[in-house]
């Protein structure tokens, strides 16, 4: 068999996480930053003292968790949580560290896109019967409940649910009436106004592309919305690389430097997101999470959120956000005290709450109901795409530990070159294509 470089690539993936599991079960507690590592039982201590905490996402919602800590202490006044802010580009680095040595939390943010790759590790205490005896049992949004579950591994719930953001197509209002332009409902009219509202000269852009850390998601949102291809998998094999697909991401990719930044190429969503506020750019693709920014930047009456433009033909597709949730780590040895934690912030009050602080559908049934949701028109619209069946969703694959590996570092310094010019999105999906096809197998054979 021929060795790609990938196929080197997967190999030493295998052995870290191996190795990474051996430490894992072997290594002592260590550190101060809650418990240890992977592995380790822990135990569910008294229901008092501290908990360690770790914010995945701590650039935009340190204020509103921290709200949420002080409601938690007041009503617990023997238990302290320390409050740990980790950015959400460093989040995957910093949980795999503390496997291997130590110094795990007792909750963490636990998105879906990440969680296969830890509970692999046998990081994460399994949540169904704590749930199942909880009031969140009857609360939680059940379709978020089975995204996480099937991203854990389709048998043991690992992450109790908090939000959802679907991807949001946002639009100045004001640009596009200034230049006479029709909401960007299809795609047809995105490419137009991306076009019309480019003045290069006078620094105008129609359209700001992520380029940094984030951009596979975002790239795959924009190919599928584009071909209409409704499924990620065809059988065995991937259809990204599908060859409607293929033609999809060309002509995306094809906007940066024509109607978009040159400093796109290095902007993570933090960056596109404050340079879209502050500029003169027509369009952002981002989610709900960012809802909130742009209305304290321009305001609600200059911008509007819109589902994916629906192809020529109608059809509305949309890849899979993943949904965020709060883990509970194996390794705490104050598990009775970090589980009230968790049933705290997923409660009705904390979880309208944040949601509404971040501009994302709650997990919690009874927050979803709030007026909020229906008065944030980006969150309204999203949930009834999602209700009444208009949106076909592009499932990504969670459930494989690579997943984070394989959309995040092996390939997105691959699609900046396909936004330079210096690679073609064929050989682009191609290689991604075989990558994901290699990690499918080994998943089924493991699976068996």
């Amino acid at each position: 068999m021929t060795t790609t470089p990938y196929t080197c690539t997967r190999r030493r993936l295998t052995a870290t996480l191996a190795l990474a599991t051996a430490l894992a079960l072997t290594a002592t507690a260590c550190g101060d930053d809650g418990g240890g590592a992977a592995g380790e039982k822990g135990g569910e201590g008294s229901g008092r003292g501290e908990i360690v905490f770790w914010d995945n996402n701590t650039a935009v919602r340190q204020d509103i968790w921290k709200e949420i800590i002080e409601d938690f202490e007041e009503e617990n006044p023997d238990i302290d949580v320390k409050y740990v802010g980790v950015p959400a580009e460093s989040v995957q680095s910093k949980y795999d560290t503390a496997i291997q040595g130590g110094g795990l939390p007792d909750v963490g943010g636990v998105g879906a896109a990440m969680l296969a790759g830890i509970a692999a590790q046998d990081a994460l205490e399994p949540l169904d019967k704590r749930v199942e005896k909880s009031a969140l049992g009857d609360e939680l949004n059940p379709a978020m409940v089975d995204s996480v579950r099937a991203a854990g591994g389709g048998v043991d719930l690992y992450t109790v649910p908090t939000s959802a953001s679907n991807g949001v197509l946002y639009y100045r209002t004001d640009l596009f009436e200034s230049a006479g332009l029709e909401a960007p409902t299809t795609w047809k009219k995105f490419y137009e106004a991306a076009d019309k509202l480019t003045d290069k000269s006078n620094n105008r852009f129609g359209y700001t592309i992520r380029g940094g850390e984030g951009s596979i998601a975002q790239a795959l949102d924009a190919m599928y919305g584009q071909s209409g291809i409704g499924d990620f998998w065809d059988g065995d094999e991937t259809t990204v690389n599908d060859p409607k697909n293929v033609a999809a991401l060309k002509k995306y990719a094809a906007l940066y430097k024509k109607a978009t930044p040159s400093a796109d190429l290095n902007n993570d969503f933090t960056k596109m997101v404050a340079q879209w506020d502050s500029g003169q750019i027509g369009m952002l693709s981002h989610n709900l999470g960012s809802y909130q920014d742009h209305v304290k930047a321009l305001g609600e009456d200059k911008f509007r959120g819109l589902p994916n433009p629906t192809t020529e033909a109608g059809v509305r597709v949309q890849v899979s956000n993943p949904v965020d949730g709060l883990g509970l780590f194996k390794s705490s040895k104050h598990k009775k005290a970090a589980w009230k934690f968790i049933e705290f912030a997923a409660s009705h009050e904390s979880n309208s709450k944040w949601n509404e602080s971040a501009g994302a559908i709650p997990a919690n049934t009874k927050a979803a109901k709030d007026p909020w949701v229906k008065e944030a028109e980006p969150t309204k619209l999203a949930a009834e795409a999602l209700d009444d069946g208009s949106l076909k969703i592009v499932q990504l694959p969670y459930y494989l530990p690579d997943w984070n590996t394989i959309s995040k570092a092996e390939n997105e310094p691959d699609f900046q070159k396909v936004l330079l010019g210096k690679m073609s999105a064929k050989d682009f999906l191609d290689s991604l294509a075989e990558q994901l096809n290699e990690a499918q197998a080994e998943w089924k054979q493991q699976s068996r």
